[in-house]
């Protein structure tokens, strides 16, 4: 029995799926039959990692397929690691990796890896022969709370992140936290940031949990990383079952997103990691709430503290251009009307839409935040 399993379901209709997370899910067949029973309904499996991820795991994802069906055709694809191959090149190649396995509409993708990965091949998944069955297998913490769940794929552009994309949702997400032991630490405390999000969006007594909990998380306590996985992908879960295509709440789960993709694009995929570039990202959103008096000081401080004790940047870095920052932030898909649209807070757990956030104020906080 593991003790550490925790199941939970994205209750979307006839597309409802379920989250398994885990240790040891990467090599459990039975948990496998179960979660994939109607998915895998084809002969065709693309397994699409990254370089650092396949040597390690890729070798288990096809024994449990070869012990699903033994007449499964599968092949792995593997794309060098990092931010910067997010794009329609990669995805191209993996275009190409499913023509050569003769992938027809039944065929199956299955996503091992971190978010480039899962964005990916979800993207691949959604447009090869207008859409077939994908599987998320994050290997990230950041993959496992947020980006593996929900549906969002896309790939980058230089002038800004995940402008391609589609809403595509998986069929099944299979988290086994044992890959977390090999997660080098930068990535680790880089999907704390993704977690924090959570709390500070919507959930105080959540928030209040991670203060308690930072030190085992960060030391890897595999039962608290459980809890807190299963926490986010089910407050992530409930959001996407009220609001699937961002027309309203889900858009509170981008706290921090703006500014962040602006500082990735600003200042080169992968010089910052995505959490890197979030956690600095929430700092600047609750120091522009406050300076636009919609929170206190103190909940800043809060958020400040607790993203710098799980050693996560806080501040732009230095020489990033405010006005370079300005401009990609015009390329965020949430403005509307020509206006930048931010997601700000009124304090922990109290996250809103600001809509039409006067520009002087941004680049005022954007030049004091250096």
């Amino acid at each position: 029995m593991n003790s550490t399993l925790r199941e939970l379901r994205v209750e979307l209709g006839a597309r409802s799926y379920p989250i398994r997370i885990g240790a040891g899910l990467l090599s459990d067949i039975d948990g496998f039959d179960a979660a994939t029973r109607d998915v895998i309904r084809g002969g065709h499996v693309l397994i699409v990692s990254d370089e650092h991820v396949a040597p390690l795991y890729a070798a288990s994802v096809q024994y449990v397929l070869h012990r699903h069906d033994a007449h499964l055709k599968t092949a792995l694809f593997t794309l060098p690691a990092g931010e910067a191959h997010k794009s329609l090149d990669s995805a191209a190649k993996i275009f190409a990796a499913l023509a050569d396995l003769q992938a027809s509409r039944d065929a199956c993708v299955i996503a091992l890896g971190g978010g480039v990965i899962g964005d990916l091949a979800g993207f691949a998944a959604a447009c090869w022969m207008r859409g077939i069955a994908f599987i998320q297998m994050p290997t990230t913490l950041l993959a496992m709370v947020d980006s593996s769940v929900g549906g969002k794929t896309g790939v980058d552009l230089p002038q800004g992140k995940n402008l391609i994309g589609a809403f595509h949702q998986p069929r099944a997400v299979i988290a086994d936290t044992d890959t977390l032991a090999t997660l080098p630490e930068r990535e680790l405390r880089a999907g704390f940031a993704e977690v924090i999000k959570y709390g500070a969006l919507g959930n105080a007594a959540f928030f209040a949990w991670l203060d308690s909990n930072a030190e085992a998380l960060q030391a890897r306590d595999s039962g608290a990383l459980a809890e807190c996985i299963a926490h986010c992908c089910a407050q992530k879960a409930g959001i996407v079952a009220r609001d699937e295509n961002e027309r309203g709440e889900r858009a509170l789960l981008n706290f921090g997103h703006t500014f962040g993709h602006a500082l990735e694009t600003v200042c080169g995929y992968g010089n910052l990691l995505h959490g890197e570039a979030v956690a600095i990202g929430m700092c600047l959103a609750a120091r522009l709430s406050a300076r636009l008096g919609m929170s206190a000081a103190a909940d800043t401080a809060r958020l400040h503290d607790l993203l710098a004790r799980c050693g996560l940047p806080t501040s732009i870095p230095d020489g990033t251009n405010a006005d370079a920052l300005l401009a990609a932030m015009r390329l965020d898909k949430k403005n509307a009307g020509g206006r930048l649209r931010l997601i700000l807070w009124r304090g922990v757990g109290r996250a809103e839409i600001a809509e039409a956030v006067d520009e002087s104020a941004i680049r005022a906080e954007l030049i004091a935040a250096r």
